[in-house]
């Protein structure tokens, strides 16, 4: 299976945050496709002011747009049961969860955990810090037309373009353990990428 989307997910602040922003991106083993897809919702609780100076949506941004329940069949169609990728993917995946309870994708991938067994001497392992690091800023902006951290689409084009910095020189033997490593849902298949 060599498709899989780098998602990513931006929430209103509420415990439990409900998504006010979804992107993803399309993957082929560990390249992107330019297949990008990008929904914004109005939650049924206000953005924080907090987590609005954070990713810069604001209750007016989301006014207009439907809510989640609304796009879920859109949602799970283009997700279906794919493989996805996402820096601190657990937060993605616990999130999509709740609006989309019969999905599960056959597996999960989490950036940070491949960074920081590839990268053991870095201090910080933030996506913002490590596209930074890496000079990576660039090519996710490009990849989704424009944006800046923090915005579903550019998140989700960064973990799939970190991934394929730190994976791309590596045997594929070296690959698979590591993506098996990083797997949270502990799937165990044959080679992936």
């Amino acid at each position: 299976m060599n498709r899989m989307w780098a998602v990513d997910v931006e929430g209103n602040g509420a415990n439990p945050p409900e998504i006010i922003e979804l992107g993803i991106v399309e993957m082929d083993g560990l390249r992107l496709t330019g297949n990008v897809k990008h929904w914004q919702f109005r939650p049924g609780r206000e953005i924080t002011p907090a987590v609005s100076r954070i990713h810069g949506i604001t209750n007016d941004d989301v006014a207009g747009a439907p809510p989640i329940e609304d796009v879920v069949d859109d949602i799970f169609l283009w997700l279906e049961d794919s493989p996805i990728v996402g820096h601190n993917v657990r937060v993605e995946l616990e999130a999509l969860s709740r609006v989309l309870p019969d999905w599960k994708p056959v597996a999960a991938y989490d950036s940070l955990k491949v960074a920081r067994a590839l990268l053991p001497n870095e201090e910080k392992f933030g996506l913002e810090h490590l596209g930074d690091v890496l000079g990576l800023k660039d090519a996710a902006s490009q990849a989704v037309g424009g944006g800046a951290a923090h915005s579903g689409p550019y998140d989700a084009a960064m973990s799939a373009i970190l991934l394929e910095q730190l994976l791309s020189p590596l045997p594929q033997a070296e690959r698979d353990r590591i993506l098996m490593d990083a797997d949270i849902l502990n799937s165990r298949q044959g080679s992936l990428l």
